[in-house]
């Protein structure tokens, strides 16, 4: 067994921030209590990350980071739409298994838009930004004719789709996440057939209050 002692200072604190998420939630960890797991000095914790926010950014950050290779490689050969999608999903959902009680013990502060580690957040943005460009991907990929007034937004919208199955995921408490397994193939699939009847010019009077609609959810 790897000797935890051996990992560098600031990776042992965050796998200690985490153990400590998964076991007593987001609100009840304490720095001293992370800094105590970890085997260091509550002022060595503070030096490499300065609060338990500032972790839980580490932890979405070097995430992203791991996830970019896993996600080209799934991605590669995808040739539609449903496809790439269910397998974006699905590369984030087996990446975050290990930590999917820390993502659940973060629910209530993601919840809030306006929390800093709420993936609605400015200060995710950049993270989230990162995750778009796969979505833009997907459906160029995909040789998706989008019509033009959807262009902009459908990314957006498609990522707004992901949140959602992630949060079911998160919350599925069946075994092994069972439900989730049924309804990742089965969402995307439905949502890439929206995506392609929306190109319809019959459906082009619809767009319009659909596009009202995003853009009230999305806002700025």
């Amino acid at each position: 067994m790897k000797d935890s002692k051996a990992e560098p200072t600031e990776v042992r604190i965050l796998h200690a921030a985490l153990a400590l998420f998964r076991e007593r939630g987001f609100d009840d960890t304490t720095m001293r209590g992370i800094a105590e797991r970890a085997g260091v000095a509550t002022g060595a914790a503070y030096y490499y990350h300065p609060s338990k926010e500032a972790i839980v950014m580490e932890f979405y950050r070097r995430s992203s980071e791991e996830m970019q290779s896993k996600l080209s490689v799934a991605l590669a050969d995808v040739k539609s739409l449903e496809d790439g999608l269910r397998e974006l999903i699905r590369v984030k959902l087996v990446h975050f298994a290990p930590n999917r009680e820390v993502l659940r013990a973060l629910l209530r502060n993601g919840a809030d838009p306006k929390h800093p580690l709420s993936p609605f957040s400015a200060e995710t943005k950049q993270v989230r930004d990162l995750d778009m460009t796969w979505f833009q991907h997907v459906i160029k990929q995909a040789g998706v004719r989008v019509p033009r007034d959807l262009t902009q937004r459908l990314p957006q919208t498609l990522w707004f789709f992901q949140m959602g199955v992630i949060l079911f995921w998160v919350t599925d408490d069946s075994p092994h996440q069972q439900r989730t397994e049924k309804l990742l193939p089965l969402a995307c699939q439905v949502v890439a057939s929206l995506v392609r009847f929306s190109t319809l010019p019959l459906m082009r009077p619809l767009r319009k209050p659909v596009l009202e609609l995003i853009e009230i959810v999305v806002g700025e």
